[in-house]
């Protein structure tokens, strides 16, 4: 399926000289996604109670956002470079404004899932959207990385603010106003981005556009988040698990051999040649897996061990962003200095040794003795990690397919994201069912901890598998910044 398209981009020649208030428009948007995220997390116990989720259910409030938002990541990215990425970035936040207000107005369980299964839809255009416009607004070195690191630490301030005003927010007017509270930024931004957003798309002859990719990589990551979310309820060797693994291995397999076929790809293969993208993509999802795995199960022994309201909770948890903004300004410079290997690997260290700190949790426990340390070693390393990855990603990517590196980056971090919830909510559970097994009549709390402090032992794990990951990106950056393969011209590209 073609249609002809002038061969020169829409984006002018030169610096735009309003890409600073885009920038600020752009990490707006973000911010509103990450503001979600992190008090949708503060908010769970209150959800739960007030629509009767199990614990198994519970994790669907989160994993329902991140089915749509991992498996259509790639689809909104390459849409950005084909059909104008101002444009599909308003249909992103469209239709991410409009689900936050069905979440809000939510009148049941599933009301609530089927609102966030459109949110999800809405990120995922939005975000690799808004990071392919910063790609494309910003030349590749100092004055990028400079962008990068203020989206990076901006959204370190999105979370930092959710903490401060989710507990206020679920503990006064309720947990449904932390969905509401999206709703004015989204029309701000819809508002503000025909005046700072220039549209920009990729400036090819003809436009070609491949829907059996874009079926089978979407229906294949659909099924393998999925299945990772199901895992915990069904068990990892249930056939309600192994069937999705299936079926999505199955679709990965037609993907890659209708992508090595087609003339003009939604994915095209070639790019993962880019060892600085595959290392930094591979790098993204351990640090999903530890970022929202982690606070995940911290809430959950924060407010059902020790007690903790959900605004002693958010305000508590400050830290964790504070020290993400810190470690994401601080990644930014020590990228061009230090290079992406070094960088990577203190980040995916620092969230392994935060993570040990928080095993020592106790029935008994403290937020200094048993919380503080280890919220601050972690958000350090993600900050860090994360602006390193980033800019890995996007580094040396041509122009018409920094959508698809985008998208690509925000793929692997909503597959870690929905793979670090299933994985320690199977570890948190499991443990707690042989502790009980052991010690039957044992203390509910003591159970429990028993749990979450087993959870906390796999993030630690899996931070060392990202440090051990990290050791795939080139030591410096300048043998990063190179352009892609560009594609060999076919023949059923003539007119």
């Amino acid at each position: 399926m073609e249609l002809s398209a002038p061969a020169a981009g829409l984006a002018p020649a030169g610096p735009d000289p309003r890409r600073w208030w885009a920038l600020a428009l752009l990490c707006g948007a973000f911010f509103m996604v990450l503001l979600d995220g992190t008090i949708t997390i503060v908010a769970l116990p209150s959800i739960g109670a007030d629509f009767r989720f199990s614990e198994q259910g519970l994790q669907w409030v989160l994993s329902a956002y991140a089915l749509t938002f991992g498996g259509l990541l790639l689809l909104g990215g390459r849409a950005a470079d084909l059909l104008g990425r101002r444009r599909v970035f308003m249909a992103g936040v469209l239709f991410f404004t409009a689900a936050s207000l069905m979440c809000g107005l939510a009148w049941s369980p599933a009301a609530l899932l089927a609102a966030r299964v459109v949110q999800g839809a809405g990120a995922a255009i939005m975000t690799p959207t808004a990071l392919s416009i910063i790609s494309t607004t910003f030349s590749e070195g100092s004055e990028r990385n400079k962008a990068l690191g203020i989206w990076g630490a901006l959204g370190g301030i999105g979370a930092t603010t959710a903490w401060l005003i989710g507990g206020p927010i679920v503990d006064g007017p309720g947990w449904r106003w932390i969905f509401l509270i999206n709703v004015p930024v989204g029309l701000a931004a819809l508002t503000l981005s025909p005046v700072f957003l220039r549209e920009s798309r990729a400036a090819l002859s003809r436009r070609s556009y491949d829907p059996a990719g874009a079926l089978t990589i979407t229906g294949a990551l659909v099924l393998l988040v999925y299945a990772v979310v199901k895992a915990p309820q069904a068990g990892w060797g249930d056939a309600q698990t192994i069937l999705p693994l299936a079926g999505s291995a199955l679709l990965l397999a037609a993907f890659a051999l209708i992508e090595s076929r087609h003339h003009a790809p939604l994915v095209p293969l070639r790019i993962f040649r880019s060892r600085t993208l595959a290392g930094a993509d591979a790098v993204t999802v351990l640090i999903g897996t530890v970022a929202v795995g982690m606070p995940f199960v911290l809430t959950l022994y924060a407010q059902q061990v020790l007690g903790y309201s959900a605004l002693k909770f958010g305000v508590g948890s400050v830290v964790l962003a504070v020290g993400a903004t810190a470690g994401a300004i601080a990644g930014q410079a020590a990228v061009l200095k230090a290079g992406f290997r070094s960088v990577a690997m203190t980040g995916m260290a620092l969230m392994g040794a935060g993570s040990v700190v928080l095993t020592q949790v106790s029935v008994r426990g403290g937020y200094f003795p048993d919380i503080f340390f280890g919220l601050l070693l972690c958000g350090l390393g993600i900050g860090l990690a994360f602006v390193t990855a980033t800019v890995a990603a996007l580094a040396g990517v041509a122009e018409h397919e920094a959508g698809l590196a985008s998208g690509l980056s925000n793929t692997a971090l909503q597959i870690g994201t929905a793979l670090g919830v299933a994985i320690v909510t199977t570890v948190a559970i499991s443990r707690s069912r042989d502790y009980l097994a052991a010690n039957k009549g044992a203390n509910p709390l003591v159970v429990l901890t028993e749990g979450y402090q087993s959870a906390f032992l796999a993030c630690a794990v899996l931070a060392g598998i990202g440090l051990a990951l990290a050791l795939l990106l080139p030591a410096r950056p300048r043998k990063a910044a190179h352009r892609l393969p560009e594609p060999v011209p076919a023949a059923s590209a003539r007119d």
